[in-house]
């Protein structure tokens, strides 16, 4: 079994999996850790949240050409994350932190490992996304 036909089988699970996974994560972050979302957590939940029920359509009705659909959501989703880590992260966006609202945008409710944060976690989730979305569209195009 070759990884094309791997990514033609699994992709749209694989992806499923991951914006599932993002989306569980976030609400146990605000739901039962009690951390309030800055506007950009706001926007990165908008870009996933919807990302669950496309690829879970898509997996199901096996639809390997919902990445038309899922591409833009996560592609602009991981540079919302970008953002959003390098405003906590380093000193680039800093002045853009307080304008997020009642809760700035550099809070780190969490800082595992000295790097990894909500954004960093929400990055990963995007990235990873739309590279199994890419290497789905490869395997099935002709």
């Amino acid at each position: 079994m070759n990884w094309k036909s791997i990514m033609r089988e699994n992709g749209l699970h694989l992806s499923w999996v991951v914006a599932l996974t993002a989306t569980l994560g976030s609400l146990y972050f605000s739901e039962v850790m009690h951390f309030t979302p800055c506007k950009l957590c706001w926007y990165q939940r908008i870009l996933m949240y919807p990302l669950v029920i496309i690829l879970g359509i898509a997996a199901v009705r096996k639809d390997t050409r919902m990445y038309i659909y899922v591409l833009p959501l996560s592609v602009w989703g991981g540079g919302i994350s970008l953002y959003h880590y390098l405003m906590q992260k380093t000193t680039w966006f800093q002045s853009g932190a307080a304008a997020c609202g009642p809760v700035p945008c550099d809070v780190d409710y969490i800082d595992w490992l000295g790097f990894i944060t909500i954004p960093f976690l929400a990055l990963v989730a995007f990235v990873l996304i739309t590279l199994l979305q890419v290497l789905t569209w490869i395997a099935v195009r002709k």
